[in-house]
């Protein structure tokens, strides 16, 4: 024991030593400063000794690695000088904005071009379509055109109706000519002969006779029983409505032909793509009927008003269709290449027009209703970024217009921005999770249920089960699968395989058929059926994959609600994840494997979020 107080009393004597000749030192006259200044630079060459997560900030760790809660890789936390810049200013030294990886893009004024992308069908064009209908009431004796789809000529023959009410006034016509060839010279009368001649003419063109035909009565000498109705028009017959012998009254439809040397693709566009669409916009057009074909056209009518059903606003192009190779009924997928001004009006090329302000799509950090941008501020003798919250306008491409907020020539951060945001946590400065900054870091909730401040999950009513056929069901199942494919090609910053699926998630939703369905389950799936087509054809026609990310939230969901009434049969149990920092109040997903895959941010945060929900196969509904 005496030897253990002896080593101990030993320690304590040594420390006391250390502690004396440094307290020396630092009293020494004129020394204090230049060991400060050496401290400092020794602190500075040492490196940082804490490193954290710049979406979890919390996380504070001695060595290099990734963060445990979401895996991405920790930052050199450094101990900066305290500064008084501002709430929303952050000062980094040389050596630490070297480590945190900041980039930086201009912000300018330039067109940049967004694509929007719609879906629609071939129709034919109103103007060029005719309908022709009996102008006499009789019986059709012969059908020279008896099919869809012939083509007819101007003057072709295309019936033969016999008419009683037709033939008298043929005789009619012909006592009026005997009559005036009987007349004497006699001024007042002959002229009363040539007008009711005249009339008994023009009653016959009333009835569709042409002015030769009415000519050849005349000359004939005698009246006929029957008369032909010819083409007053060429084209394709597209619609055929009376048959062989069948008696029609004057103003019956008979045949309709349209000329489908041009034809209408109509189109439907959401509000969101309505800024960027106007009249005489050039568009690409493909049909899965000609694959590696386009057609090009032009906006000719955007519809006033919008459908409130579907949310959408009917868009007609007009594309020359001389080699008759696109048909009626054909689905389409259009492109429309548009660049805007900077008042937000699609700009035509040829116009003279501002350019708009822009700047990277990497460059703000959006949450909910927010952007946020971090600006560096040029005046300073050392890298420093100041926060700023700005109004987006659409996005292009890889492009985000400004609405205002930003100035021309202002440098953003493009690379690092959460790296940034992350040290303002930590400072309880004003930040993109923080907006109102102070008091505690806000800590980052991957889900769960109860917590303070969480979002309400399943907040609205359980959807009660449907009984359908079992044919029904697989259909079904075959979107799901799909979804499925999509939800991992987005985890996996797939681009190609994204595309692919949304294309293929359209087409399963089409072929579901409703007819299988009693009349209880028709009306239930009728409803589902409003939530789910709009936002399968939201991602269907995304431009890109972030823009498929910013619209499968509400797929998402409706197709939860629909997986809980419609049971469909996979192999294991489908699952459901919450990310708390997707949209406004968190977004969910469905995925089958038990390790977090966010659709929404890919490999950014490929492990944001957690389970909240689990359904079973359908081996085991209850």
């Amino acid at each position: 024991m005496s030897a253990r107080r002896n080593r101990t009393r030993r320690v304590i004597f040594a420390v006391v030593v250390i502690a004396a000749f440094t307290a020396g030192l630092m009293i020494k006259g004129g020394g204090g400063d230049d060991v400060g200044k050496g401290s400092a630079t020794m602190a500075q060459e040492s490196g940082p000794t804490v490193w954290t997560c710049s979406m979890h900030p919390q996380i504070q760790l001695p060595e290099a690695g990734q963060c445990p809660i979401c895996f991405m890789d920790l930052i050199p936390l450094e101990n900066e000088p305290a500064t008084d810049d501002g709430p929303r200013v952050l000062s980094l030294s040389e050596s630490g904005a070297a480590l945190a990886d900041v980039r930086t893009a201009p912000v300018e004024r330039r067109f940049v071009a967004g694509e929007v992308r719609l879906l629609g069908r071939v129709v034919v064009d109103e103007t060029r379509s005719r309908t022709i209908a009996a102008w006499v009431a009789g019986r059709l004796d012969t059908l020279f055109v008896d099919f869809t789809g012939e083509t007819v000529s101007v003057g072709d023959p295309l019936a033969s109706i016999y008419s009683p009410d037709l033939y008298a006034a043929q005789v009619e016509l012909l006592n009026a000519k005997r009559g005036l060839d009987t007349m004497g010279k006699s001024v007042a009368l002959r002229g009363s002969a040539e007008a009711t001649l005249e009339a008994a003419r023009e009653r016959l063109r009333l009835w569709g006779l042409s002015a030769a035909q009415v000519a050849a009565v005349e000359a004939r000498g005698n009246a006929s029983h029957h008369i032909r109705i010819r083409a007053p028009a060429g084209g394709v017959v597209i619609h055929k409505t009376a048959v062989e012998g069948s008696y029609v009254q004057t103003g019956s439809p008979i045949y309709q032909v349209a000329d489908l040397s041009r034809v209408w693709v109509e189109l439907e566009a959401y509000e969101s793509d309505l800024p960027w669409l106007r009249l005489k916009q050039p568009v690409t057009m493909t049909v899965e009927g000609l694959p590696g074909r386009s057609f090009e056209g032009e906006i000719v009518f955007l519809d006033p008003v919008l459908d409130r059903r579907t949310r959408t606003v009917a868009v007609r192009i007009e594309v020359d269709n001389k080699s008759g190779e696109l048909r009626p009924g054909m689905f389409a997928h259009a492109v429309v290449a548009a660049s805007l001004t900077a008042e937000g009006r699609p700009h035509l090329e040829g116009e003279d027009a501002e350019p708009p302000l822009v700047i990277p799509a990497e460059a703000p950090l959006l949450t909910g209703n927010r952007a946020v941008v971090y600006v560096q501020l040029t005046d300073r003798d050392r890298p420093t970024f100041e926060g700023r919250e700005i109004v987006l306008g659409p996005r292009a491409g890889d492009f985000y217009l400004v609405a205002s907020g930003l100035e021309e020539g202002e440098r953003v951060v493009v690379q690092g921005a959460f790296k940034i945001d992350s040290a303002l946590q930590i400072q309880a400065k004003p930040s993109m999770m923080n907006p109102s900054g102070g008091g505690p870091m806000p800590g980052h909730n991957h889900g769960g249920s109860g917590g303070a401040g969480e979002p309400a999950m399943n907040a609205a009513a359980e959807p009660g089960p449907v009984e359908v056929p079992g044919t029904f069901r697989d259909q079904f199942s075959e979107v799901l699968q799909i979804y499925l494919v999509l939800q991992a090609s987005l985890a996996g910053d797939d681009g190609d395989g994204t595309t692919d699926a949304a294309r293929r998630l359209s087409g399963a939703l089409d072929g579901m058929d409703m007819s299988l369905l009693d009349h209880e389950a028709h009306m239930v799936w009728m409803t589902d059926l409003d939530r789910i087509r709009p936002a399968v054809e939201a991602v269907a026609t995304a431009a890109s994959l972030a823009g498929v990310r910013q619209v499968f939230e509400p797929l998402s969901d409706a197709l939860w609600d629909a997986v809980k009434r419609y049971r469909p049969d996979v192999e294991l149990p489908i699952r459901l994840f919450h990310c708390p920092m997707a949209g406004p109040d968190g977004a969910n997903w469905m995925q089958l494997e038990t390790v977090t895959a966010n659709p929404y941010y890919g490999s950014a945060m490929l492990r944001c979020g957690s389970q909240i929900d689990t359904l079973a196969t359908a081996g085991v509904w209850q």
